[in-house]
């Protein structure tokens, strides 16, 4: 790949020679920002070409087929491997709308799968330590999971924000006074060992045409081992990019499901707030170390901002 997105015509020039002519109707379906995807038929299935630099990635998507159940869909990966210049997987592709479009009355319709979503992602057994490099979080602490995160090491997938950060006008400020509030929440955070997902809200999760189940969980590569609060705060950080989500007060909802089900949750609040912050100052560092998201950059300052408001 060479840091160069795959083209079409070379995803479809890939899957022709590996599958000897066999692969038809290659057709691009996007990606983020770690990977590009691509649909095609082959042998009377439907499938999903993935390329991107980081074979990691695959790898826990993978790991994550062990996780599937009813209420958790995880498509199965069929094949990694090296190619293009980075690393490859080829998948079962599921068909749905994308969680995060999905209006008012569909949140509150699929409210109910989605909570036994979550239950049963808090219900996983976490893979031994045979398996546990493949997930990030698992040889550390939860705690020191989260604090690495807040450090810009050099070499890593992420690195150099800090510098882009120090010269924008503000923004270091901002950074050094989450990370102080986030020290004084952290000693709230229980040391749990759930799997998480960690990236719920971005094109990684397919709804049902009828909206009333899960269709689809896939792109594990931001799991994790911790606190099964952590994909909480994902959707409440989240929820004012997202009409209808913000709409069903998802806050409160989680917390009357945990009522109704008998799920003791202690320092509910301070938890949840120290994920939200560990989720603005993460992506404070990610949008400053992003070509191009001065926006998206901006708008996450000002969330982090809200959350660091007294009374929030």
């Amino acid at each position: 790949m060479n840091g160069q997105p795959v083209l079409l015509g070379e995803a479809a020039g890939f899957l022709a020679e590996r599958y000897a002519g066999r692969a038809r109707d290659v057709a691009e379906l996007g990606g983020g920002d770690w990977s590009r995807a691509f649909s095609f038929r082959l042998g009377g299935r439907d499938l999903v070409a993935r390329f991107g630099p980081y074979g990691e990635d695959f790898a826990k998507d993978q790991q994550a087929m062990a996780f599937a159940g009813p209420d958790l869909p995880v498509p199965e990966v069929l094949e990694t491997g090296r190619g293009l210049g980075g690393a490859y997987a080829i998948s079962q592709r599921c068909f749905g709308t994308f969680l995060e479009s999905l209006d008012e009355s569909g949140w509150r319709r699929l409210l109910p799968a989605l909570l036994r979503g979550l239950d049963a992602l808090r219900h996983l057994p976490v893979p031994g330590a045979g398996t546990a490099a493949a997930v990030s979080g698992g040889a550390a602490g939860w705690r020191e999971w989260l604090w690495s995160g807040l450090a810009d090491r050099p070499g890593e997938r992420v690195s150099g924000w800090k510098a882009v950060l120090d010269r924008q006008a503000g923004l270091s400020e901002l950074f050094a006074a989450g990370q102080r509030e986030f020290a004084a929440l952290l000693p709230a955070c229980p040391e749990l060992r759930h799997v998480l997902h960690g990236d719920l809200l971005n094109r990684n999760v397919l709804v049902s045409a009828d909206g009333s189940r899960l269709a689809g969980v896939f792109d594990w590569g931001c799991s994790a081992y911790g606190d099964f609060l952590y994909e909480v705060a994902w959707f409440t950080f989240w929820a004012p990019w997202h009409a209808g989500l913000a709409a069903v007060g998802f806050r409160s909802v989680i917390r009357g499901h945990y009522s109704a089900t008998d799920v003791e949750v202690p320092c509910f609040d301070e938890r949840l707030r120290c994920y939200e912050l560990h989720i603005g100052l993460t992506h404070l560092a990610y949008c400053a170390f992003a070509a191009n998201r001065e926006d998206d950059l901006r708008a996450v300052a000002q969330r982090t901002r809200e959350i660091l408001r007294p009374g929030h």
